[in-house]
């Protein structure tokens, strides 16, 4: 009786479109609705039924809730045959190009915020962390490598200490002024720091270049997680290792708005499962109390040798 009541739903051409949608991005009803040029009922109604149907599923995250469709075993005929209607001047491209710009906005902004933050960016993190001394932990816990990429280093203050255990240190950000800080930092200090500008969704590295990556409280500023893991494994050499640092979830929109982000932080079982689908095992995990009632998770995880193939698709299902 299910696949009847999802092939019903699908019938629908409003719900088909917003179905294709959803296999490619995760975006909140608001988000919908410039994509979709409808009604926020219209829409909300649509999502409705597919969530019934058990064709979408939804997370809360502060004030919103956030869509996507789970990709699984079972569902990958369907979805294989349904993206056939994906074709050059289709409404259904027409829709994913308009998604597009919306997480391209997404990205934006997260570039103005930190463009504008820049200049006072290690008071806004001391105020979070405290007496936690964050960049002592990373130091300790990244080992001796022949080429470390920092990945969103930001004003890169522990560049120089990534150089003095390494014998290259690459440093990746999407912020221009965050880069012009960090280059002030390693400035007539280390000449084996190197700079580039880009994206943890497309990261400027090659395939392997990398024998271990850092991701130091910046995925929730990432709009979708999941592409920055599989980014870095893809910078990873086998075996390599990679290190993330952010915060638990939590529920405080005023911590999002002072210091920025997508994503009010990051259930555990929602980070092994980006992981595992990005080929990592977990290897040790921590938990650490900071100011603000917010919690840091330390996630420390090697590469396996090769990387498990699901369709280049990694969702939480």
């Amino acid at each position: 009786m299910d696949i009847l009541k999802q092939l019903k739903a699908l019938a629908d051409a409003t719900r088909l479109r917003l179905y294709l949608v959803l296999l490619k991005h995760e975006l909140n009803v608001n988000e919908l609705v410039q994509v979709m040029d409808m009604g926020q009922s219209r829409v909300s109604r649509h999502l409705k039924v597919l969530t019934e149907c058990s064709l979408l599923s939804s997370r809360r995250d502060g004030f919103f809730v956030y869509y996507y469709a789970p990709l699984n075993h079972d569902n990958q005929d369907l979805v294989q045959y349904l993206n056939r209607a994906v074709r050059p001047g289709s409404v259904y491209e027409g829709d994913l190009q308009r998604a597009g710009e919306v997480l391209e906005f997404r990205k934006q902004q997260t570039k103005l915020f930190f463009n504008r933050v820049a200049a006072h960016w290690r008071r806004l993190k001391n105020d979070i962390l405290g007496d936690f001394d964050l960049s002592a932990l990373v130091l300790r816990e990244i080992p001796e490598t022949e080429v470390l990429a920092d990945l969103g280093c930001g004003t890169g203050e522990l560049l120089p200490d990534f150089a003095a255990k390494c014998r290259r240190v690459i440093g990746v950000d999407s912020s221009p002024e965050m880069l012009a800080r960090a280059r002030e930092e390693a400035f007539g200090k280390d000449r084996n720091i190197e700079l580039r500008l880009g994206e943890l969704e497309h990261l400027p590295l090659g395939d392997g270049e990398a024998g271990a990556a850092v991701l130091n409280m910046v995925l929730h500023h990432v709009s979708l997680p999941a592409s920055g893991i599989q980014e870095a494994a893809r910078v990873l050499q086998p075996q390599g290792l990679l290190l993330i640092t952010d915060f638990a979830k939590h529920d405080q929109e005023t911590i999002r708005k002072t210091y920025g982000g997508v994503w009010l932080g990051f259930d555990r079982k929602e980070m092994l499962q980006w992981l595992e689908d990005a080929g990592f095992s977990v290897e040790t995990f921590q938990e650490h109390p900071v100011n603000h009632g917010l919690i840091i998770h330390v996630h420390i995880a090697r590469k396996s040798e090769t990387k498990r193939s699901n369709n280049g698709k990694y969702r939480q299902v």
